[in-house]
């Protein structure tokens, strides 16, 4: 029996507003406390097959009023997938996520991030991907080749959180002779046992993080000049639960950008549930990060020796209202990061949401300070359709 096809088409369009509080650092950015945006991101899905194949299809249009880097369009999803019994199959441009831990996603690399989007990381850009997955007894086996890198998006010239100097994105630097067509792979087994959730993976290609090399431009503009190694990068993320606690860890070993390096991030989440009787929950986060790369050949990080304190509330109303707050602290110099992200729908297709990044102290001599002036309150109004 021939069963027809099925087309599904949603997705969501949006007002954001960024207010900077202070005023930006450098002379040469854009001297602005209010910075409108709007975006639109529908989606497509055609299934058949008894839900076997689908087609989906996710573009991703930004535009925003001061930043011009942030206007910009991507491919989030357009690919194939086949499922079968004991196998699955993506071709196509597609979003791939590995991790367990809040605030740092040290083996989450198939996708490069869309650093225009935010600075927390959690944006990410579609991938060009041949995706198998081998589902077995034992555990879940993924292939992936990956033709085709995408640079990392950085804010404009002008713009806010641009950092000390313009990144110098129209001429990247590659170490593959192949440059950004380089073909990269990576594979993952992933398994559930009992109260453990284990997954262990294996990445080599073109670094998702760049290198930053002073350069300079012909009008002697200093700028950073962005070069993407070839590494190839080990990972491990578990996670333990049991009654109201989760424990949490991820860690890699990389090679190819100066000596091998380790990092990992750990910590936990306990909740508590049904709070002064009522249906809302109240979970306590906390997470050390350790990084021991060498900042003389590898991508620069602020995460090296850092703690990360944060709460999530969840009311569990019918408006779906949700609350997560925290800090990081680093504790060699002191740089402290604060950032709240608040959500609530307002009818059954707007939601409204409010997040913030500032940093409240950050010491004269560290590499934060040149951000500092760059905390933001971003306010979005959404419509879901």
């Amino acid at each position: 029996m021939t069963v027809a096809g099925q087309w599904d088409v949603s997705g969501s369009v949006a007002g954001e507003l960024r207010t900077f509080p202070q005023q930006p650092r450098f002379s040469d950015q854009t001297n602005t406390n209010f910075s409108p945006s709007v975006f639109f991101q529908p989606e497509v899905v055609y299934e058949w097959n008894g839900r076997r194949d689908r087609v989906t299809i996710e573009p991703f249009f930004r535009v925003d009023a001061h930043d011009d880097r942030r206007t910009h369009a991507d491919l989030r999803e357009a690919h194939w997938l086949h499922q079968a019994d004991d196998w699955d199959l993506v071709l196509g441009i597609s979003k791939v996520f590995w991790g367990v831990t809040e605030s740092r996603h040290l083996v989450d690399i198939i996708n490069q991030t869309d650093q225009v989007e935010d600075i927390d990381n959690e944006d990410r850009l579609g991938q060009p991907m041949i995706n198998l997955n081998l589902i077995r007894d034992w555990g879940t086996v993924s292939v992936f080749v990956l033709p085709g890198f995408r640079e990392r998006t950085f804010p404009d010239d002008d713009a806010r959180l641009r950092g000390p100097f313009p990144i110098e994105v129209a001429h990247p630097s590659f170490e593959s002779d192949a440059g950004a067509a380089h073909v990269d792979y990576a594979v993952r087994w992933s398994h559930v046992l009992g109260e453990w959730d284990i997954g262990a993976s294996y990445f080599y290609g073109t670094s998702r993080q760049p290198v930053f090399l002073p350069g300079m431009r012909p009008d002697g503009q200093m700028v950073f000049i962005p070069r993407y190694d070839l590494i190839h990068q080990s990972g491990l993320d578990l996670q333990y639960t049991t009654d109201a606690w989760l424990w949490k860890v991820e860690a890699i070993v990389r090679g190819g950008q100066g000596n091998p390096f380790f990092a990992t991030v750990a910590g936990f989440e306990y909740t508590l549930y049904q709070i002064v009787q009522s249906s809302a929950d109240l979970g306590f986060l906390a997470e050390y990060q350790y990084d021991g790369r060498d900042l003389n050949d590898a991508p620069f990080t602020l995460n090296d020796n850092d703690v990360f304190l944060g709460s999530r509330l969840s009311l569990n109303d019918e408006q779906d209202t949700a609350l997560l707050a925290g800090t990081i602290i680093d504790l060699s110099t002191g740089a402290t990061l604060l950032f709240v992200e608040a959500e609530r729908r307002l009818t059954d297709h707007w939601k409204l949401e409010i997040e913030s990044r500032l940093f409240p102290h950050v010491p004269d001599d560290g590499f934060a300070a040149f951000f500092r002036n760059d905390g933001f309150i971003a306010t979005r109004l959404t419509h879901h359709f």
